[in-house]
């Protein structure tokens, strides 16, 4: 028997694949599928709320019959560690050879896991690649450490990124990762949408449309290190260029003041806010103000503003020079990836003799002076 837990939301055909192939390689009778309440390293929790992800689940494994969707963690409430989980299930089924499935990504974080050892003295972990094969030192390194080797399950799935596909799903767009009712199930429920998201993206072209898909992802994927919750990245990023194409004496912009004397290409940045604001409904002061500022940037900018405005800078549709080195520094350093890009900024619009607003000089002073605090303080 193994126990497969994780935050499934959504659960997806690589989830499925491996489920599939831990049975064949294990000779399982039964695997046990657990949505988790709140996964300990999800802090925010998950988009979909538990029952929603139960039924995903039966739905995805509806036609196997050694599969079980589990709601115990649901039930259970608070954070979901696994030692507790596996320690309830060693005592339901006393005798029984229990594993419990991970990938690669969770396996190498498993040292830092709550009570690891509590957890190998009742089950056997078991574990596949997630797009590429297991590095074979892991073994030596696990046995090392915890004295009991993990299973190895012949099975290499593609990296599928649940990140991603909250934010295709978001964008309207089918992933190809979920099988056709559990995408059905997610449009009948209108999970991982957002009213907001359709209308803005209407007013953009579209080009327009798939930089702004682009930039979501891209801000979703780095918005948890950074304690940023993804729906407020996602709305931010989704919205942040909804004004683009809208000229200032159009009716949608009646009310809007726009500050003297602002370049051209910056001024969408202030009527993209007031559009979220006043057309769609965004309540949410932080995500207006990295909308507000995501061309320019500005001093004492927030976390989701640094985040918003490299990720329109970053996403994997630009190309320039710097450009792949600026993307590295954005996974490691936030702050100096910020500094840097302002630098060049700054300087390509020194070069091009076009006009530069005050506000992105104010920007690079002042991350400047941060970094030179954080130096004299390490």
């Amino acid at each position: 028997m193994a126990i497969f837990g994780g935050s499934f939301d959504p659960f997806h055909t690589q989830h499925e694949g491996l489920v599939c192939a831990a049975r064949k390689a294990l000779g399982l009778g039964r695997v046990i599928v657990m949505p988790s309440f709140v996964a300990p390293h999800k802090r925010g929790g998950a988009s979909a709320d538990g029952k929603n992800r139960i039924e995903m689940c039966k739905i995805a494994l509806g036609k196997y019959d050694f599969a079980e969707v589990s709601d115990y963690e649901i039930q259970a409430g608070g954070t979901s560690y696994t030692y507790l989980t596996c320690r309830a299930f060693a005592e339901k089924y006393p005798g029984a050879e229990l594993f419990f499935l991970v990938g690669a990504d969770m396996l190498s974080d498993f040292f830092t896991w709550k009570a690891p050892d509590d957890i190998l003295a009742h089950v056997t972990l078991a574990a596949c690649g997630r797009g590429e094969a297991l590095d074979p030192r892991l073994h030596e390194t696990f046995i090392s450490r915890f004295g009991k080797d993990f299973a190895e399950i012949p099975f290499t799935g593609e990296a599928v990124s649940s990140t991603d596909i909250r934010v295709m799903l978001a964008f309207g767009k089918q992933p190809a990762a979920l099988c056709g009712g559990v995408y059905e199930y997610i449009r009948a429920h209108g999970l991982y949408s957002y009213p907001a998201i359709a209308p803005a993206l209407a007013l953009e072209k579209e080009p327009r449309r798939e930089h702004s898909f682009r930039v979501a992802k891209l801000a979703c994927r780095r918005a948890r290190s950074l304690g940023i919750g993804e729906e407020k990245a996602l709305l931010a990023a989704a919205l942040h260029d909804c004004a683009k194409y809208i000229a200032l004496d159009d009716p949608l912009l009646a009310g809007c003041e726009v500050p003297a004397d602002v370049p051209a290409p910056v001024v969408h940045q202030y009527t993209g806010a007031y559009l979220a604001e006043h057309a769609f409904g965004v309540g949410d002061g932080e995500i207006l103000d990295a909308i507000r500022y995501h061309a320019s940037g500005r001093e004492d900018m927030t976390p989701l503003g640094k985040l918003i405005y490299l990720s329109d800078l970053l996403e994997e549709g630009r190309s320039f020079a710097g450009v792949e080195y600026l993307r590295d520094l954005f996974w490691r350093d936030l702050d100096r990836c910020l500094a840097e890009s302002l630098r060049c900024q700054l300087a390509y619009l020194g070069e091009k003799g076009d006009p530069i607003y005050p506000l992105t000089r104010t920007a690079y002073a002042w991350i400047e002076a941060e970094l030179n605090k954080k130096n004299r303080h390490n």
